[in-house]
């Protein structure tokens, strides 16, 4: 996508760039879209703590959930916020998520976090 041009109340609107579609090979997506878990998946994990906001639980400094191999960041633990905590987020889940598949150990917390508490409360 790219700006057009400028319309009469002097807004740019994306239009497609014909041509630039790509297909990236991968083994697994992951769909991070909306702010809230999606009611069945906490329906058929029991172990996916949730607030009662409906926001997960993980560890802030390396968005680990308590529930092994998940992770957690952004909105879905934060509730609505910006797109560069969000990004923050990401970046630290995707250092851990590398970790976990190496079979790495990795702090729990920052030694600043746990003297804050760890858990992120969705709040």
């Amino acid at each position: 996508m790219e700006l057009g041009e400028p319309d009469a109340s002097g807004r740019r609107r994306p239009i497609e760039i014909p041509g630039s579609e790509f297909i990236f090979p991968c083994e697994m997506v992951i769909v991070a879209i909306g702010t809230k878990s999606n009611p069945l998946l906490t329906s058929t994990s029991p172990d996916l703590r949730v607030n009662k906001w409906g926001l997960h639980r993980s560890r802030r400094f390396t968005s680990r959930h308590r529930m092994d191999g998940v992770f957690a960041g952004g909105d879905i633990v934060r509730g609505a916020a910006t797109v560069i905590l969000a990004m923050g987020d990401g970046k630290k889940a995707a250092v851990s998520i590398d970790a976990y598949l190496r079979g790495e150990s990795m702090p729990a917390t920052h030694p600043a976090e746990a003297r804050a508490g760890a858990l992120t409360d969705g709040g």
